[in-house]
């Protein structure tokens, strides 16, 4: 592109191959994807702010491939490859895995094949040293979006969350109540939703974006993300497609 043009949006219709499944991995299908200029994607979310759910969204809209670090690390650990091995030895220590074996793995998986139209880097990085290292690696958003929900609002969709152990569904007592009242008898709250664990949670979260947010000042996008997530994702998509991105 040239310096100040503006994204280029295209839509086509994809049928991928078979990748399988996963995060950052689509079925095949014949859905018209929008394609975008902007294909460098960072978000930052706290927990229950609904970011699963717009990753979900950018990943299937967009075609970008959706990586999260940590599903990354623990599935690089399960397949005992050499920076698993690695990361492996310092987890069972009961220690933080150093910035470089991550940012290797996440540099090894932006250079597959999957992630050269695009990439939607999730929850990472939480550290001024990790956004440090990226940089340091040449892995660098076009965008940082960072959805923004009051604390308030944060804790009771967290307590409010329930499961049904029988089929793993997640309800919510005042947003998606269940269906019946034989479901609603079964249903449990997990041990880590409630206000005593979610708050330090959000603590940190909030820690670890203020640590970083200098990093990427210059590309941030602030999404309000106390809205149905059919409107979040809505003004996600307005924010991408009005950015201007040099080549």
């Amino acid at each position: 592109l040239v310096p100040g043009a503006r994204p280029r949006v295209v839509l086509r219709n994809v049928a991928s191959d078979t990748r399988g499944k996963g995060r950052g991995r689509y079925p095949r299908t014949n859905k018209a994807v929008t394609c975008m200029a902007v294909t460098r994607v960072m978000i930052s979310g706290a927990p229950a702010s609904g970011k699963g759910t717009q990753c979900e969204l950018l990943s299937e809209n967009f075609g970008l491939t959706h990586i999260s670090a940590g599903d990354l690390l623990r599935a690089e650990v399960a397949s005992g490859t050499a920076n698993g091995k690695k990361a492996k030895e310092f987890m069972d220590a009961g220690k933080l895995v150093p910035n470089e074996i991550v940012v290797t793995m996440v540099k090894d998986r932006l250079s597959q094949s999957d992630a050269q139209a695009g990439w939607l880097l999730d929850g990472y990085p939480r550290s001024k040293d990790q956004a440090d290292a990226l940089e340091e690696a040449d892995i660098r958003p076009e965008v940082f979006l960072l959805l923004e929900v009051p604390e308030e609002m944060l804790v009771e969709r967290v307590v409010g969350r329930r499961l049904d152990p029988e089929t793993g569904k997640i309800y919510h007592l005042k947003y998606a109540p269940p269906e019946s009242d034989e479901i609603a008898a079964r249903l449990i709250q997990r041990s880590d939703d409630t206000e005593e664990k979610v708050v330090p949670r959000l603590e940190t979260h909030n820690s670890n974006v203020a640590a970083i947010l200098d990093s990427y000042k210059d590309v941030l996008v602030r999404i309000n993300g106390n809205q149905a997530k059919d409107q979040v994702y809505a003004d996600i998509e307005s924010a991408l497609k009005s950015l201007n991105v040099s080549a």
